[in-house]
This record gives structure tokens, sequence and C-alpha cells, in this order.
């Protein structure tokens, strides 16, 4: 009896979803695991992994491959891209997560070989207006809205007057444009707002630069593991600065860590309160040993979720199906689906039914673009850490 009731269970999952009928079915994974970015990609990847973990778990066979994008070298970015796409014949891929490294990856590689992507953190401005095929996506808001959010913060708390470094690159740019538009459309004052490059030892010319036009607060819109670490521990020695804001590039502990602890930061960052996703996706990151709440971790578990999803709807490994269901799969109407509820939404999708995936960083109802809307959150750092303050809104 024992081994009739295994095999009766093992035929339910078998059957349960369509690709296990199959070999498995290769996503990549592009992230900047070397570079300026580096100590927040894990906790980004392992949140990818989590929804392949539990995809594969009720009854999908998804092999997650994984390559280095570095976040600063596009062509590198390109060069991983195209052995993920050529040579490993991926379906479809989450990433890259910096924005030129997406850029560069899709125009290089995705979009000529009719891959999708859904980045978690790209989040240029830059993106909404590429040429894609409508094969890239991501579920992170733009930074056109994230720097109205930043502005009208700054402005609540009262900062009239504000000094902007941004790495030279398209998340820098397309986020000071931003920021700085925003800003002035509210009454304040931008005393400077100039690009630096990323990778240097010595940033005490830039900030002396900035430090002369008066401003007393310094916005730094690079990365945590590059520029923007270099820059706040020398404008700190200096003295020429001593109250900072970040963007998402900048909210990690480890740079707090870095810098001694002792810093006046505020910052902003994507994020997923009060979804009944972001509850399940914080029970299942908690149980299996993740930060719930690292930059862009929730983002990443969704792109995942979405893709496994929009292969098992299109219902074979054929490229341009799976593009083609990717908002088909995560808009309304239809059965809600929630972070975990793969084999629910399986069935509905053997039964014919539509779905609507709601996740644990956002509904994901994907504009013309690719775009979302998104949720922005003040982050501040209490106690050596970035703690979160509340919704911007």
């Amino acid at each position: 009896m024992n081994k009739a009731l295994k095999l009766a269970l093992l035929a339910v999952a078998i059957t349960s979803s369509s690709l296990a009928q199959a070999e498995s079915v290769k996503i990549a994974f592009l992230g900047g695991f070397t570079g300026p970015l580096e100590s927040l990609t894990p906790p980004i990847h392992a949140g990818a992994m989590l929804a392949i973990e539990q995809v594969n778990a009720q009854g999908a066979l998804i092999e997650l491959l994984k390559g280095d994008s570095t976040c600063a070298d596009a062509t590198a970015a390109s060069n991983v891209a195209d052995r993920m796409v050529n040579s490993k014949n991926v379906v479809a891929m989450v990433g890259p997560m910096c924005s030129g490294a997406t850029i560069a990856a899709a125009n290089n590689a995705t979009i000529p070989a009719g891959v999708v992507m859904i980045s978690p953190s790209a989040t240029s401005p830059a993106l909404t207006e590429l040429k894609d095929n409508d094969l890239v996506f991501r579920t992170a808001p733009s930074d056109a809205y994230q720097g109205v959010m930043m502005a009208e913060m700054l402005k609540r708390k009262g900062i009239n007057e504000i000094a902007i470094t941004y790495v030279n690159n398209d998340y820098g740019k397309g986020f000071a444009e931003a920021l700085a538009g925003a800003y002035e459309a509210v009454g304040g004052t931008v005393a400077a707002n100039e690009a630096h490059e990323d990778g240097k030892a010595d940033y005490r010319a830039e900030v002396g630069s900035l430090a002369s036009t008066g401003a007393e607060t310094l916005v730094v819109l690079a990365y945590a593991d590059g520029s923007g670490q270099t820059i706040i521990r020398q404008a700190m020695e200096s003295g020429d600065f001593l109250k900072f804001v970040g963007g998402d590039g900048m909210v990690g502990d480890k740079l707090i860590a870095a810098l001694g602890g002792d810093i006046d930061m505020i910052a902003t960052k994507p994020g997923s309160p009060g979804l009944v996703g972001k509850a399940l996706f914080v029970e299942a990151a908690l149980a299996a040993g993740m930060d719930p709440d690292a930059v862009f971790s929730a983002q990443a578990y969704d792109a995942a979720f979405i893709l496994a999803l929009a292969i098992e709807k299109a219902g074979s490994t054929d490229r341009a199906a799976i593009a083609k269901e990717v908002r088909s799969v995560a808009s309304a109407p239809g059965e809600i689906i929630l972070p975990g509820e793969f084999a629910k939404a399986a069935a509905a999708i053997k039964a014919g039914r539509d779905i609507n995936y709601q996740g644990a960083s956002g509904d994901h109802e994907f504009d013309a673009a690719g775009d979302v809307p998104g949720v922005i959150v003040e982050m501040a750092v209490v106690g050596g850490q970035f703690v979160e303050v509340g919704i911007l809104d």
C-alpha cells in the first residue's frame, strides 16, 4: 500500500505542471556579483532563487543559471548575456541589475534573440524609451518616479538646498535629472548637479567643488560599494558635508559599517509595504534564512516568479511564446495568484482560467513600456543600519 501511495503521489506531482513533462527549462540571473554593487547582489540573487525553489517544489523544472554583469562594464554585461542566450540557450532572464548593463545586454543579446528579460532593479528612465520589441520589463519603478518622491521628501523635511553628485552612467544621469527637475518644481534650489566617474580612489576635488556652492546637504546617486562610499567617506573626513541623501543604489548596511556607523543619512528605495504578497514573501524568506527587507530582493523574487508563470502559461520553451505571456500572467482580470502559489496557478492555467499574479513587491500591472508604478519608501540610518521610515506619497 505504501508503494502504491508513493506512486500515486508522484503521478500527481508530475501532472501538476506541464513543465515537468519535459527537460529542465533554463533561465538566467545576471547581477553585479563583482563591482560597485557586489554587497547588494547576493540577497537579490537569493530572492530569485527562492522563487525558483518554490516553483520547482510544486511541479516545475526550471534551472536558474547565474552570470556576472558587473554593473560597471557594459561589454561584460553584453558578453555574459550573449553567452546565456546563444550558448546556454536560456529562454528568459532575470536582470541585469544595473540600468547600463540592462540596456547593453538587451541591445546586444536578448532583443536580437527574442529573449524576454525582467530586471528587478534597473531604474533608469532611459529603459522606458528603449526600442525593445516588448521584451524588456522591470519590477522596480523608474527613477523618473523615485526622483519626484525624493524631491518631495526633502522639501517636507525643510531641506531647501542640495548639491547632487551622480555616477556618470544611465542610472546616475537619469536619477539626477529626475530629482533636479522635481526638486526645483517644488521650490528647492539645486546648487550643483555634477557627474563623477566610478572607480576612482580620490574624489576630494569633486567634493570640494560641490562644497564650494555652500549647500549643506549632499545627494549621492551612486553605488554603495563603489564611488558613493568613497565620496561620503572623503566628504566626512574633510568636514565639507555632514548630511547625506542616497538613492536605492546606496541602501546597504555594509556601506554604513564601512563608514563607521555614525552618519546622518536618509535615502529612498522601492518598497512593498502593506501587500498581502509581501507578508507571504517575508515568511518564506525568513524560513530560508534570508533578509526579506534587502533592497530589490522582493523585486527579484517577483521577476523570477512571473517568468516561471509565463513559461507555464506558454506551455513550451518557445521564447516568443514565453515573452507574450509575461503581461497576461500579471494583469487583471484573472484568478489572484500570490507568492508561493505556483501549483494553484498551474491548475488554473490547465483549466483554461486567466491568472493575475500579485507579488511580493507589487501587483505588476506592466504598462506599454514594461514599467510598473511601484511604491517608494523613505529609509534612515538609525543605530548603524538602514531602517524603513515610511511610504512616500
